[in-house]
Order: C-alpha cells, then structure tokens, then sequence
C-alpha cells in the first residue's frame, strides 16, 4: 500500500514538473538572429526588459498564457531589449511591455488588459482583427526599419564602449566624451574625404583653357582687324546718310559744294 502511494505521488511530481517544463519551452526567445520566424505563422511576442517591474508582473501570467499556445494554434515569444537593441529600434519600442500580434507578417499591436483571458480571447475570438495593422512604412522587415535598427545597435556599442572606458580604464566622463569627440571629427573628415573624391568621380571637373602665346597674338589681331572693319563700316554708313541727305535737300550747302566740285 506504501509503494503505491509513493510510486503515485512520484508519478504527480514527474507530470506536475513535465507540464511545467512544457509550459516553459512553449516561450520562444527571440532575438537578431532568429527574429524572422515570426514572420510566418501566427504569433504573440512580448517585449520586455529584466530590470522592469511591470515586465516582472507579468512574466507568471505570459507562461501561464504560452502553455496554451498550441491548443489556441500559435507561437508565444519573448524579446529581451536589453540583449537585442536593434529590434527595439525595428518594432519602435517605446514602452515596456509591448506586446505584439503577428500574422504571416502583419504586425498589430496588443494594447488590452494583462492577464491571460484577455490575451486568449483577442486570439481565439480573432480581436485583432480590429486592431489597424502597422502601416507598410513602419513595418519591422522594411528597409527603412532595418536602418533604424542598425542605428539602435550603433548606440548600443557605443554605450558599451563608454561603459567599458570608465569602469574598466578608470576614465572620468568627461574624458570618456572626449575621446568620442576625437573620434567623430576624424570620421567626418574621412567620410568628407570619401564623398568629395566620389563627386569628382561622377561628376569630374571641367579642364581650364591654356592660351598659348601664339593664339593670344592671333587672337588680338583679330579683334584689331575687327575693330578697323567696324569703323569702315560706321564710315560707309555715314557717307551714304550723307548723300541721301543730300539728295533729299539739295540747296543744303553740302549738296552745293559736292555739285560745284562735279561741275569743276
């Protein structure tokens, strides 16, 4: 009678620790690197850092709704800030927790109550589908996202960098941003560097004319030729008024002496 109780209350033990297990493993980390799975099938994915307590609170109650994820046909994941920057800055994460409802990669945010009926209800009554899908320019695997995300996991590094300089070298702030002022100056210079000798690449500079003494000399002889031909010409022109004038008045005293002069 002993070993019946106690071989069925290790057999308790061993469901009740299975079940606890299996509620455990039905929470998909996410991450950089594997973040694209949740762009087939259906998914709840929770954003969250370790140091917020509203994320602390409501950590129970998202197993407890992720032991039902396959019974309701969807995945339940989690995604640490702290340890994925670039996706904060994909999903624009602004507070903690965000809770997303994905499907075959439209994104909609969560935005109900925080326990598990509620999160059971908006996918099994299919409530999300009142909810307005992320718009295309903000969508998390669109181009524009991908760089934000880049830029997000940039100043990451960068405050490790920052973080490391002073605990580990002993540097005060000040010298700590000092040396990211250094390093940003010699960067602009190299990328202003880059981007000048690219511009003269596509767009190269005209070459300047060398006039050669030669044509220098031809040239002023031609402008003095021009320049003979034009008071020629300003002669004939006021030679031929003249003579119309003439013809036109001819008591003037001009028409007398250039008759007198054809009579002599």
């Amino acid at each position: 009678m002993a070993r019946g109780a106690v071989t069925c209350l290790i057999i308790f033990v061993v469901i009740c620790g299975f079940l606890n297990v299996k509620g455990q493993k039905d929470i998909i980390l996410l991450n950089e690197d594997n973040w694209t799975d949740m762009l087939k099938d259906e998914w709840m994915v929770e954003f969250y850092a370790p140091w917020c307590p509203a994320c602390k609170g409501l950590q129970d109650t998202w197993k407890q709704f992720a032991a039902w994820g396959i019974d309701m046909g969807i995945k339940v994941g989690q995604v640490d800030v702290t340890a994925s920057p670039g996706l904060s800055g994909r999903f624009m994460v602004t507070a903690l927790p965000t809770i997303f409802h994905v499907l075959n990669g439209e994104f909609r945010q969560y935005k109900g109550s925080r326990d598990k009926e509620s999160f059971m209800s908006f996918v099994v009554e299919k409530k999300w589908q009142q909810v307005e899908p992320v718009p295309y320019w903000k969508s998390p695997n669109s181009v524009q996202m991908s760089i934000v995300s880049t830029f997000f996991k940039l100043s990451q590094t960068l405050r490790l960098i920052h973080t490391k300089l002073m605990e580990d070298f002993g540097l005060p702030t000040w010298g700590s941003y000092l040396i990211f002022a250094i390093a940003t100056i010699i960067l602009g210079a190299l990328l202003g560097l880059v981007l000048v000798c690219l511009i003269d690449l596509i767009y190269p500079p005209k070459q300047p004319i060398i006039i050669t003494t030669e044509k220098r000399k031809l040239k002023e002889s031609d402008d003095e030729l021009g320049d003979e031909d034009i008071k020629d010409d300003l002669l004939d022109d006021a030679e031929v008024s003249d003579q119309e004038k003439s013809k036109s008045n001819p008591s003037s005293p001009n028409a007398r002496k250039r008759k007198s002069r054809r009579a002599d």
